[in-house]
């Protein structure tokens, strides 16, 4: 054995090695992202609009040290709390099942004052008739009004720590007991001691706990709140008061909810289309291209192994996008290996010799693998710069899984090959012909009706989008909010609908899953999440409910992610322009890759508001996923199409392009179909969030093919004829 093919196989078995080690023990490697494990995503904003300038300096910081200290102490694993941007804080809850008290734990501002409670009866009675005197305010208490000083005596910034005890004289009522300390246990003994027989409120966020009578001096700095607490209610009540009280409230930008059920049933699809499409694939490879399929298909089990070693190197989190996109990734690996066994039949037509066959199908794929693969990188560049959450664990999936891609097809197989051959085992290349003949059809002769039949898809899709004007729009971009429940028993949806109306949600879209009636979705309303849910209760109380999630976004944030969106398609669609144009030498080639590519997105999404389908982040994701798809198939045909113009100069470049065209036929096809198992997998058992992105796919592969034949290499001619006329 050679030398160099020894170095080579150590090479591989040392990177298989590393990659073992790396990913395995999954669950200490990779974590699950939250809509896989359930739990809450928060972007909250500090409003600091009516603190004073200096108190605004370090506002955010302080918040983020106080929201910080809560999540400890209220025992959520592995969280995540950290500032984005000027004034935003993203919120990470793992594993978190009750969102109410989470929500109502974190946004509480904690603001403790002690006030003294009057007990002038004029003044009573005349703030009682709504005429309140200067220097007062009349709150509700649990079972009576009562009119208190405005100014506190004292405030929390004295309090030292706050727990939760049971008061055995209320029949151990859970209390909160609080400690004081420094110069607030004498301010709280005089407090005291002056006003025996008086009534002190105990004020948190302007409401009133307790108001306890003095009965005598408290000198030990002590005191304790009362109320109808559960033992819950009590304990985050004892957390907010220890941590301290925000410096400014806090609003909810945006809030991703996902419950446990979900996560598992997330995780379970997922796998269940990852082993499906995996497994098709490899069946269509092996049938296709015998001993040469299996070949590659070592090579793609290799490249789901690298996949995982480098999300364990880099300790990444693996999201639902991210299943799409190693699941992706398979489907887009076909493309290399089927582009270089076409290679090897091309070289085997001519009567080349195995061997010779092998090294030069390796070497004149090359280039079209390279730039194909490229181009995708330049999306999934964009989609993780502009993109959040588990769009960025798609594309950083997406991007390892292509260089593993680059790896395995380019040097592993041809290692196995070079390994067989130097064995003498490999004697002949038995492919089987999915177009039995060379075809010589003039594909460019039909632009024009491709042209109309392009022209009216997108006029229907841009209709679509026109009539449902903000409804095509996902909530990422419009705002708003989006519940999902299951119901422990079927449910009647009108009926549903009916009581929804009681509380305000009679302009909402309410409606039931089709392939499940006990699940239902409600979009684009406002209304709190803890009013649907007390509705429910009490108009369906034998039928018992689980969160799915509840996705919330502000109307300031949607704006900020459309902005996002058009910058990754705008910076996506240039990055490959240049790209192409650098590499082709010709920007003819370029505005005809990027005209086509714009061509599938623009159709693609068209295509899906017109099927009912909204467009959101993960649609985002989807049409730059189909954007470097498009753009791999084009390149394959100009690698061609160059490679021809070297010995077919004397012919037109119409003639060219047509050979070029007829030439990659079976390619274009074949990777097209090869990557559609993989899709259609994911579309019959990703679960219903999948639908939609798979659905995309779906239709951009299919009209990618189809543009990469009849738009992209017309529109090159078209380019070319205005600025060389007769060419």
């Amino acid at each position: 054995m050679q030398k160099s093919l020894l170095y080579r196989i150590l090479m591989i078995v040392g990177i298989v090695l590393v990659s073992i080690f790396l990913a395995f023990p999954l669950q200490k490697r990779i974590s699950l992202g939250l809509d896989l494990q359930g739990g809450m995503y928060l972007i909250l904003r500090v409003d600091t609009s009516k603190l004073a300038e200096k108190a605004k300096l370090d506002a955010v910081e302080r918040a983020l040290e106080i929201i910080r200290n809560r999540i400890d102490q209220f025992g959520v694993k592995e969280p995540l709390v950290q500032i984005q941007g000027e004034d935003r804080i993203v919120v990470q809850l793992p594993g978190l099942t009750d969102r109410g008290r989470a929500l109502d734990l974190i946004g509480r501002t904690a603001l403790l004052e002690f006030k003294m409670v009057s007990n002038d009866t004029k003044l009573i009675s005349d703030a009682l008739a709504g005429n309140v005197a200067a220097g007062f305010e009349l709150k509700e208490a649990e079972d009576e009004k009562l009119l208190l000083n405005q100014t506190a005596e004292l405030t929390g910034e004295y309090l030292e720590t706050a727990d939760v005890r049971f008061d055995q004289s209320s029949f151990g009522q859970p209390v909160v007991s609080m400690k004081l300390k420094g110069d607030g246990i004498k301010k709280f003994a005089d407090l005291t001691k002056n006003n025996v027989g008086s009534r002190l409120a105990i004020v948190l966020d302007g409401r009133v706990y307790s108001a306890p009578r003095i009965n005598e001096s408290i000198p030990n700095g002590e005191a304790v709140i009362t109320g109808r607490f559960t033992p819950d209610e009590a304990k985050d009540l004892a957390i907010v008061l220890r941590s301290g009280a925000l410096p400014a409230p806090l609003i909810v930008e945006e809030e991703r909810t996902v419950g446990p059920l979900l996560g598992q049933d997330s995780i379970r699809k997922g796998i269940a289309a990852c082993i499906v499409g995996v497994f098709l694939v490899f069946l269509f490879m092996f049938y296709y291209y015998g001993v040469t399929g299996l070949i590659a298909n070592t090579a793609l089990l290799l490249n789901i192994l690298l996949i995982l070693g480098g999300m364990g190197l880099f300790h990444g989190t693996l999201t639902l996008p991210g299943i799409a996109g190693i699941i992706l990734t398979i489907g887009m690996a076909v493309d290399a290996n089927v582009l270089i066994n076409e290679r090897m039949r091309d070289e085997l037509k001519t009567g080349k010799a195995i061997r010779s066959a092998v090294a030069n199908g390796y070497d004149k794929a090359f280039s079209a693998i390279f730039d194909s693969n490229v181009t995708t990188l330049i999306a999934a560049f964009f989609l993780f710069q502009f993109g959040t959450g588990p769009i960025r664990g798609f594309a950083v999936t997406l991007s390892i899984g292509l260089l593993a891609s680059l790896f395995t097809s380019i040097v592993v197989t041809r290692v196995i090959f070079d390994y067989l051959l130097s064995k003498n085992k490999l004697k002949s290349l038995n492919f089987k012909s999915f177009i039995k003949k060379d075809t010589n059809i003039d594909f460019i002769s039909k632009r024009w009706f491709c042209y109309a039949l392009s022209g009216f898809i997108f006029i229907v899709g841009m209709t679509a989008m026109v009539v449902k004007g903000r409804q095509a729009y996902g909530i990422e971009f419009s705002g708003g909010q989006l519940q999902e429940y299951i119901f422990e028993k079927n449910i009647a949806i009108e009926s549903l609908r009916s009581s929804l109306k009681n509380i305000g949600l009679g302009e909402s879209v309410i409606q039931q899953v089709r392939e499940n009636p006990r699940q239902v979705i409600i979009r684009g309303s406002n209304e709190s999440a803890e009013r649907v849910q007390a509705e429910f209760k009490k108009s369906l109380p034998d039928n018992k409910f689980e969160i799915l999630r509840i996705e919330k976004i502000g109307p300031s944030v949607g704006r900020e992610l459309k902005k996002k969106a058009i910058f990754a398609i705008v910076y996506s669609l240039l990055g490959i322009l240049v790209y192409v144009a650098i590499r082709f030498k010709h920007m003819d080639f370029a505005i005809g890759g990027v005209f086509a590519l714009l061509h599938d997105v623009i159709l693609t999404g068209g295509f899906l508001v017109f099927m009912g389908h909204q467009l959101d982040l993960l649609i985002v994701t989807a049409l730059l996923t189909i954007a470097g798809y498009s753009i791999n198939d084009t390149i394959v045909i100009y690698d061609r199409v160059r490679e021809l113009m070297r010995t077919k100069y004397k012919l037109s470049l119409k003639d060219v392009i047509n050979i070029a065209l007829n030439q990659t036929l079976a390619r274009t096809i074949l990777t097209s179909l090869a990557t559609l198992l993989v899709v259609i997998s994911m579309f019959f058992l990703g679960g219903e969030i999948l639908n939609s992105f798979s659905l995309a796919l779906l239709f951009g592969f299919i009209i990618g093919c189809y543009s990469t034949i009849f738009i992209a290499s017309p529109i090159v001619i078209a380019c070319r004829s205005l600025v060389r006329p007769g060419r």
